[in-house]
């Protein structure tokens, strides 16, 4: 079944990981994972600004060695001014499964000084799921504060961080 004496593996296995940052500004919606938060702030940005979404799309284009968010959604392009980043995703998505590839799990951490992310990682994993094509469970996304340090730490800015396992069958 092998092919190359034993060298060439049934799956092909690849992991990305994915960073995303946005500066939040007084009076902007807040989208994280697909879901709008109650804030008084929000992010800065050419579409939507949701940090995650951003971080998990350079990480399913980085597995496969596609480049990032940026080559294929430009702030320059006003096709993508205020767009939902759920259709960036699924874009990207689109790319993944015409090089043959599926999701296998996703993991995600967000750090954001407020509001609290935690009553709302259940409707983050129902809306990213069904675009990644895997059941909420291989979904995984966890939120942290900085301890009131750094940028993030004063509310000036969120970040996210992404890794996705995605695989082909032979």
């Amino acid at each position: 079944m092998e092919k190359n004496g034993g060298t060439e593996p049934h799956f092909d296995i690849r992991i990305g990981n994915g960073y995303d940052v946005h500066v939040l500004a007084e009076g902007l919606p807040l989208n994280i994972c697909g879901v709008r938060l109650e804030s008084p702030s929000g992010c800065v940005a050419h579409s939507d600004g949701d940090v995650a979404i951003h971080a998990l799309c350079d990480a399913l284009l980085g597995s496969l060695a596609l480049g990032d968010i940026g080559h294929y959604f430009p702030d320059t392009d006003d096709r993508w001014k205020g767009a939902d980043s759920k259709i960036l995703l699924g874009k990207t998505m689109e790319l993944i499964r015409e090089k043959g590839y599926r999701t296998g799990n996703v993991d995600i951490t967000i750090a954001l000084q407020a509001p609290k992310l935690a009553p709302h990682l259940n409707e983050m994993k129902k809306a990213l799921a069904p675009i990644l094509g895997v059941p909420e469970t291989s979904v995984s996304i966890k939120a942290t504060t900085s301890e009131g340090l750094g940028f993030v730490g004063r509310g000036e800015g969120v970040q996210a961080w992404a890794t996705v396992l995605i695989y082909k069958t032979r």
